[in-house]
């Protein structure tokens, strides 16, 4: 199952090896400014590659900028309305202040972390296991690949519609006014100052749904992709008896009744014994055509070896994952939870305009969805992996 296998047990059920499992994770990472130093495409002139790498760290600047300078802004409008007693103006400033503060931690980290963060997905790529063990049933990592491509496009897409709709409500509504109202040492509603004030909170509203999405949907495409490397590891184990026959020449009648036994007793004994990744037969015909192992001892052996690998790779990984997200999480839960606290006593104590009820219930739904993102993905990873014995 590694990156030198290219066998398919099922032609159907059992696809290619994906190349790159992060493909739309790096192009977002691209696109929020968290790679300082990207490789630049094969088609990009040489004598021009020191140019890239330079617009490449501009723009990461000025993406910290943006965060930090409309935090820096919230931070003065929340000291100027607390004398007031406002508890409207103070909660809402303060819920921007929090987010777009967050907002520049999460990019300087990711751009800080983003060499290591590329080495453990190339890492992955080249060591990550696409289906089990070859034996009378398989279970194949495309699935987890699949589910984490569609979640990542779901989640990005979810995060970018809320706070673009938040940012274009002015527009929407046809009035002269800013999207995020905050304080500026000049008039900001003036005829020249107001379109770039405009584009620099439109863009500083696309940064806080990125940036927020990424950290989310990477931690989950790591997860889903650890649990299926999980399955796998499983399917392995359980076939361990049935890849030896295999390759020692056992017959295909003999094969399929094997088939029969293990997929009868399983699904009577067991339920949802795989987490993202589901159990087939394989194509017994297909694969006895292959290569014979007269030793069966030194298959076994070989076979064993190999799940242990695989289980070694598993803990490298969830171990490196620990180590990228533990600073980042840190803050992520204290952001998290002074964030529902506000935009819960806002929904609760402040006006019932139509639009601002929308817009609070779009950011109140993606923080709790978020808050759920990582405490289920840890725990379901976190539990599967204590089951290398069951299996």
């Amino acid at each position: 199952g590694n990156v030198d296998a290219d066998i398919r047990y099922d032609i159907s059920l059992d696809p290619a090896r994906e190349s790159n499992l992060f493909r739309l994770l790096m192009g977002l990472q691209l696109a929020m400014g968290t790679k300082p130093s990207p490789r630049l495409p094969k088609w990009w002139p040489k004598r021009l590659e020191m140019i890239g790498q330079v617009l490449a760290k501009v723009y990461c600047s000025m993406v910290i900028f943006t965060s930090l300078h409309l935090g820096v802004l919230f931070t003065k409008t929340t000291l100027d309305v607390l004398p007031t007693g406002e508890l409207q103006a103070i909660t809402d400033a303060l819920t921007m202040t929090i987010i777009y503060f967050f907002t520049g931690y999460g990019t300087i980290y990711w751009c800080l972390r983003s060499r290591r963060l590329l080495a453990y997905m190339e890492h992955m790529n080249r060591e990550y296991r696409h289906h089990s063990l070859a034996g009378v049933t398989f279970v194949s990592s495309h699935a987890a690949f699949r589910m984490s491509r569609n979640f990542t496009v779901v989640w990005i897409m979810s995060c970018l519609l809320g706070v673009i709709s938040w940012g274009v409500s002015p527009l929407m509504l046809g009035s002269r006014m800013l999207p995020l109202q905050c304080w500026y040492p000049f008039d900001a509603l003036g005829p020249i100052t107001y379109t770039a004030v405009y584009a620099t909170q439109l863009f500083g509203q696309i940064l806080v749904g990125m940036t927020f999405g990424f950290g989310g949907s990477l931690f989950v495409t790591l997860s889903l992709l650890l649990l299926g490397q999980f399955d796998v590891l499983y399917c392995s184990l359980k076939n361990l008896d049935a890849h030896t026959k295999l390759l020692g020449g056992e017959s295909v009648n003999g094969l399929s009744l094997l088939q029969e036994e293990l997929l009868l007793r399983d699904s009577n004994r067991e339920l949802n014994q795989y987490v993202v990744l589901q159990e087939h037969p394989t194509d017994l015909l297909r694969l006895s055509a292959g290569r014979k192992c007269p030793d069966h001892g030194n298959a076994f052996h070989n076979a064993l070896v190999e799940c242990v690998r695989l289980h070694r790779f598993i803990l490298h990984c969830s171990q490196e994952l620990e180590n990228l997200f533990s600073p980042y999480c840190l803050v992520k839960s204290l952001q998290i939870t002074f964030q529902l606290c506000l935009l819960v006593f806002v929904g609760v104590s402040g006006t019932r305009e139509v639009l601002r009820i929308v817009n609070q219930l779009q950011y109140l739904g993606l923080t709790i969805f978020e808050l759920l993102m990582f405490t289920y993905c840890g725990e379901l990873l976190s539990r599967h992996s204590i089951r290398s014995g069951d299996a």
